[in-house]
């Protein structure tokens, strides 16, 4: 799912293609993706964009008489630019929006289509639709504290919710996480003062640091290769890979259809997290320490 730096990338690519260009018109391929109906989306032809946004995982089209087009592409959606007009793809594609300059398709590589696309009007509509979690960029200790402080849950699940962080999902929060040197198992409420500043830090570091790197790395073009997935990453997405930092083989927790990934060296004392199917498969078979499965 694109989060803060994935969503920072859309945003500076989009930016000069579609602010102060009219929206001639949105083509809807797949009607699970369009999620109101008043106003309706034909309301946005021929209004010119006056800005982008972020909201949350959302990105936020900003458009004349006080209207607003919100995209969440959810985890396999993504945006491709294109010469004007061009078809919407049959498999994948959602929807295009056509400009003077060129098409911006939104496509959803998933049989589960989970994308969603918002017709609103006025900042009061759009307020709505934001959880609530702190911009943890523009955040002091003080709100990260008290988002922290919320409800005692573990590190990983604070990070990743949006009431109480906004745009960090799993892959950013495993990367946060393991530079901050504290178990995604850690609870909320019990961060002694200095975790809580190396998280503060982390977090912040983290998501800047990633922002700039994918946009860099872009440069002018459209980014097309948009996934979780960054072979500059420290843990996630490299399991039994060493960690970079330590060398020690990064581990997985798996749960539901998704895992997140840790080093036990940098970040649980060489202790190895309990992976809730598989260890209760294997009971007193689990090992413990890391140096069990080397």
């Amino acid at each position: 799912m694109p989060e803060f730096p994935e969503i920072s990338l859309y945003l500076h690519a989009l930016e000069p293609r579609v602010v102060g260009e009219v929206l001639e018109r949105v083509r809807i391929r797949s009607p699970s993706l369009l999620r109101t109906f008043d106003p309706p989306v034909s309301a946005c032809e021929g209004k010119r964009v006056i800005g982008l946004r972020r909201i949350g995982k959302r990105i936020v089209f900003a458009l004349e008489d006080d209207l607003f087009l919100v995209l969440h592409l959810m985890i396999t959606g993504r945006l491709q630019w294109k010469s004007a007009g061009s078809a919407i793809p049959k498999k994948v594609g959602h929807a295009g929006l056509d400009f003077g300059s060129g098409t911006l398709l939104i496509t959803e590589a998933s049989s589960h289509k989970r994308a969603s696309l918002h017709v609103l009007r006025g900042e009061e509509a759009l307020a709505a639709l934001d959880p609530g979690g702190i911009d943890p960029l523009a955040a002091d200790r003080a709100e990260f504290d008290a988002a922290l402080d919320r409800e005692n849950h573990t590190l990983k699940r604070a990070l990743t919710d949006p009431h109480l962080f906004s745009g960090i999902g799993n892959a950013h929060s495993d990367e946060i996480l393991h530079r901050a040197r504290l178990s995604p198992f850690q609870r909320t409420r019990d961060l002694d003062e200095e975790e809580r500043q190396r998280l503060y830090e982390a977090v912040r570091t983290s998501l800047r640091e990633w922002a700039d790197r994918l946009i860099r790395e872009a440069g002018d073009e459209f980014p097309t290769r948009v996934t979780a997935f960054h072979p500059a990453m420290a843990v996630h997405g490299r399991f039994r890979q060493p960690c970079p930092v330590c060398g020690t083989p990064v581990q997985r927790v798996v749960y539901a259809d998704r895992e997140f990934n840790y080093c036990p060296g940098c970040q649980t004392g060489g202790r190895l997290l309990r992976d809730r199917a598989l260890s209760r498969l294997l009971g007193e078979d689990w090992p413990s320490r890391v140096e069990e499965i080397e």
